[in-house]
């Protein structure tokens, strides 16, 4: 009977991965809706930002917050939740690109709930002209993550997972941000926004509580990103992040210099010098990584967008307080009370339950909930009717 019990454990567990890889028919009818307004509604198609506006794109004097998504409801909830907490919301200009199929979706969004102060791009990948060189790298990128998460796909036999706890890191290949083209993008920041040279980057499982504006004068050192390294719970403490959760230190190729048990970097939310990343070699090395595990049968780390990330900018991560961000919020528990969750500045929703499944923990979805409700009531006054008002039914 123990056995059993352990076994149905473990296969709720596999469930709930799995269920996290679906699509709400919330969600899926938004973006068909706004999909048909864009075609019918030509206010929904209208130049974002604005002729006026679009100077302020190149300008570094504005704060540059990038998001990269194919979610239209998630971006609304981080773009609102910024704005609203933002001291001077004026000096916010939001980069968001997106994949060709909801670009449509994602364009009318924004174009018919224009926010009144800060300003939003919306740019589908399709419409960027990379040289050769970038396409044929975004290609092998994926072509290998794709490898690695069907690799580790492939291991979860039911048998062994049923029986043998060593199989459950494998779990995060059941992740779609293990699959996510618009996830394994951000290495390729600094090509997709060339004039720019320093900008805020936020998942799109965040929500914002506090106003960020300090994150573009804060001092990296000459370091490429800053991040939150050690968790609330103090120095070196980030129970289930530390290196040896990603990195396999029993293959050659992983150096030994690293230390096993450091406290990995949180991404979600982080702040990027691109002008250093564009003088480093930090993507070629990334693409190297990917190479090395590819010919060591993927073995060297745990599937996942991360593990590849903490080897190329190993030396290149300035830690900032751990009060900007508190993460795994998409998980079964999380340790952070109450107090921390209202002071932290993010909260990020990484795991498999995000915050708009049902998989999720009422009390951490309500985080989410709230800012849902103020972006979904705005109306469409061009047709004189909601648009979004029932995304939550």
């Amino acid at each position: 009977m123990e056995q059993k019990v352990q076994s149905a454990k473990k296969r709720e567990l596999m469930y709930w991965y799995l269920a996290s890889r679906g699509v709400p028919k919330s969600l899926h009818c938004l973006c068909l809706k706004l999909a048909e307004e864009y075609a019918v509604n030509a206010m929904a198609r209208s130049c974002l930002p604005p002729p006026e506006h679009v100077s302020r794109l190149a300008d570094t004097s504005f704060n540059h917050i990038v998001l990269l998504t194919d979610n239209v409801l998630a971006a609304s909830v981080v773009i609102s939740s910024t704005v609203e907490n933002a001291a001077n919301p004026e000096k916010l200009v939001f980069h968001i690109v997106t994949d060709k199929k909801t670009y449509s979706p994602m364009h009318a969004w924004f174009a018919t709930n224009r926010l009144k102060s800060a300003v939003v791009e919306v740019k589908g990948l399709h419409q960027y002209d990379w040289s050769q060189e970038v396409n044929v790298g975004v290609k092998q990128m994926l072509e290998i993550h794709h490898l690695i998460c069907s690799h580790y796909y492939n291991n979860l036999k039911e048998n062994d997972f049923e029986y043998g706890g060593e199989h459950q890191n494998f779990l995060e290949a059941l992740s779609p941000s293990c699959l996510s083209l618009m996830n394994h993008l951000r290495i390729y920041i600094p090509e997709l926004f060339p004039e720019l040279n320093k900008i805020v980057f936020l998942d799109d499982d965040v929500v914002v509580q506090h106003d960020i504006s300090s994150l573009w004068t804060l001092d990296l050192n000459g370091k490429i990103v800053g991040a939150v390294v050690d968790s609330w719970c103090g120095e070196n403490c980030c129970p289930g992040r530390k290196y040896k959760d990603y990195l396999n230190f029993s293959h050659p190729v992983i150096p030994s210099h690293l230390d096993q048990d450091r406290c990995a970097w949180l991404s979600g939310m982080n702040i990027f010098d691109l002008e250093a990343w564009r003088r480093s070699n930090i993507t070629t090395s990334y693409h190297k990584w990917l190479k090395l595990s590819l010919n060591s049968g993927f073995t060297l780390w745990q599937p996942g967008v991360l593990p590849p990330s903490l080897l190329a900018f190993q030396g290149h991560v300035h830690p900032i307080d751990p009060l900007w961000q508190v993460a795994g919020l998409g998980y079964r528990s999380s340790s952070a009370g109450g107090q921390i969750l209202e002071a932290a500045a993010v909260l990020h929703f990484n795991g498999p339950a995000k915050p708009w499944l049902e998989i999720g923990s009422p009390e951490v979805r309500s985080l989410f909930g709230t800012m849902k409700t103020s972006s979904n009531t705005v109306r469409n006054q061009s047709r004189g009717k909601k648009v979004l008002a029932s995304v939550s039914a």
